[in-house]
């Protein structure tokens, strides 16, 4: 059991934006390895940030170089997630600091992850590389009982883009509004989204506008991780990449650019990478350590 006296230092990093009051803040453990699970989900709850990344040593046959594979886990102060990209990208951020930009490898519940990580101008970039993703249909009365969590009509969605529940380590229900309006206006019922949620093992739900045909503007309710928002969602940002590449709404090859965290306050950006002949997705941003 471990004691709040032998608890390791505890890093604050966001993710998604080089300004420290942009993006999505993350705890961040370096060394984790001494923490079981309930000290581990205690500290993710007493700083409230969506996740918190926690490294533990390497299952054995990860690859990588010496120092730089890492075994790692998630958690937001409710519970533990599968795979987070804001908080991967801001370990990598923490670790690059540290031992130098270059490649990375993480274990996840989900998978393995692989990050690069390169220095612009003075600013720490990360670029995930996501598990092989899939999407699939939602079923009707979990449309409605969606939308209706949501207070959105069917009316206002955009009919370009057909609701889905998307995968790339987390599980999401895509949902597109047809205009910003819509999607600055988000007031939704914490409880009856939570319970649905729940039922469908979603992480998120990744609501968006599209701009233009490469530019997005999304949004993540959260609550099944306790908070109302998600203010950059990595995990969500590679399902939505692998989503609309599937449904052939982009090119198969392509470069998506998503801002995220306007209408809280907290603005970020996220870079999606699609190549043809991997189906995997690349999610990258700045990050930058707070305080």
């Amino acid at each position: 059991m471990t004691t709040s006296e032998s608890r390791p230092e505890v890093l604050r990093y966001t993710a998604f934006s080089s300004d420290p009051d942009g993006g999505n803040r993350a705890g961040v453990v370096l060394d984790a390895n001494a923490l079981d699970d309930s000290a581990m989900l205690a500290i993710a709850a007493d700083l409230g940030y969506s996740e918190s990344a926690f490294l533990i040593a390497p299952p054995e046959g990860l690859g990588g170089q010496e120092g730089r594979a890492f075994g790692i886990r998630y958690f937001s102060p409710k519970a533990e997630v599968s795979f987070c990209g804001h908080a991967t990208v801001a370990t990598a951020v923490a670790l690059a600091e540290r031992v130098g930009p270059g490649e990375l490898v993480f274990a996840t519940r989900a998978g393995v992850v692989p990050v690069e990580v390169v220095e612009e101008g003075g600013t720490l970039r990360a670029t995930l590389t996501s598990v092989e993703p899939h999407t699939e249909e939602i079923a009707d009365a979990d449309l409605a009982e969606a939308l209706a969590a949501l207070d959105w009509a069917e009316a206002e969605l955009d009919p370009a883009f057909p609701p889905r529940i998307a995968f790339a380590g987390a599980r999401h229900l895509v949902l597109a509004a047809a205009t910003r309006a819509r999607l600055a206006d988000l007031a939704y019922d914490f409880a009856r989204l939570e319970a649905l949620m729940h039922q469908l093992d979603l992480t998120t739900v990744q609501l968006v506008w599209r701009e233009s045909d490469t530019v997005f503007h999304v949004r993540n309710p959260f609550p099944v991780g306790g908070v109302v928002e998600d203010p950059a969602t990595g995990a969500a940002a590679a399902a939505f990449g692998a989503y609309v590449r599937e449904l052939g709404l982009v090119p198969e090859a392509a470069v998506l650019t998503l801002h995220q965290g306007e209408d809280l306050g907290r603005p970020g950006e996220l870079t999606v990478t699609l190549r043809a002949g991997d189906p995997r997705v690349r999610v990258g941003g700045a990050g930058a350590r707070i305080g």
